[in-house]
């Protein structure tokens, strides 16, 4: 889907050139999406030097990825600047971005953000979740969390999963916006169903804890088991209490073990009491079953894997 959008941005940037450009233009697309980046290169890098903006992005990333040239931050950031100095809205977002990691000019959180909002004002979705999280953090910007709400939420509406995740969890504490569970059980959804494993944990919680929508343990079980499955360890833990206790699934102390199991083996280190209240729970589950669930358990703990969200 990326590719073919992309492939799309650069045939209209082709009628807007004359056709002295877009004739080599055109090649040097077909090129780099064939996977021949030294052609694409010899191609696009003259048009670059013409002041083709879409071309300048263009090599800019050629140098930023090590296609078909060494990779150099250094080149890729003369290259988006030059782009982003044309109005190029991912030239804009490319620069701050490097600016904001330190690839290929010194690090700088304020020219960072100075491109950010040059990007994001121009709809990009990926770019206005980057500055609500500046914004967020106070990086290179005042910490401030109504201006990063409202840059989340431009991301978010345009289907931004962890934009969407970051604007409940802001509903969830009342940060930049008032506190509403509504709200934050709204745009977890939203965020859950695109496989954020955060925001199905934490709409799971919401459901469990009757905050924003009625309590129904059935619906946080299913979304604990989303996040679950893809190695949440809070998830883990809080659906191997449900198979120990019944609630929202059929009681099953072995599906409850290795639940729990597999949160224990999960928590960082720095979250230590985390870890601890799932080894309790573990102990307190294995210690009312037999040997051959026990080993049962384990062993389904052994073989499992981590599923992937699409």
């Amino acid at each position: 889907m990326r590719r073919r959008a992309a492939v799309w941005i650069l045939i209209i940037s082709l009628l807007m050139v004359g056709p002295a450009i877009a004739e080599p233009f055109e090649d040097a697309t077909k090129a780099y999406f064939s996977g021949d980046y030294e052609t694409a290169y010899c191609l696009i890098q003259p048009l670059a030097e013409q002041g083709l903006s879409e071309a300048q992005f263009n090599l800019g990333r050629m140098y930023d990825k090590g296609q078909g040239v060494s990779q150099d931050y250094a080149e890729a950031a003369k290259w988006y600047r030059k782009a982003a100095e044309q109005g190029h809205a991912k030239g804009q977002y490319n620069l701050g971005r490097m600016y904001k990691k330190g690839q290929g000019v010194p690090q700088d959180y304020a020219e960072a953000a100075k491109w950010y909002i040059k990007a994001a004002e121009q709809e990009i979705a990926s770019v206005q979740f980057n500055l609500g999280l500046m914004y967020d953090k106070g990086q290179g910007v005042s910490q401030d969390y109504a201006e990063a709400a409202k840059w989340y939420r431009k991301a978010a509406e345009h289907g931004f999963a962890e934009a969407q995740y970051n604007l409940g969890m802001m509903y969830n504490k009342g940060q930049g916006v008032p506190q509403d569970y509504a709200e934050a059980a709204k745009w977890y959804h939203k965020a859950a169903v695109q496989g954020i494993a955060s925001a199905q944990f934490n709409l799971g919680l919401m459901y469990d804890k009757r905050q924003g929508v009625p309590q129904d343990f059935a619906e946080a079980a299913k979304w604990y088991t989303k996040a679950a499955e893809q190695g949440y360890a809070e998830a883990q833990t809080n659906l191997g209490l449900f198979f120990y206790t019944g609630l929202g699934v059929p009681k099953d102390n072995i599906l409850a073990l290795m639940w729990l199991h597999l949160a224990t083996s999960r928590y960082p280190a720095s979250e230590k009491t985390k870890r601890e209240k799932a080894e309790r729970l573990r102990d307190i589950a294995a210690s009312r079953m037999t040997p051959a669930q026990i080993a049962e358990a384990q062993r389904l703990a052994r073989e499992w894997k981590p599923k992937t969200e699409p």
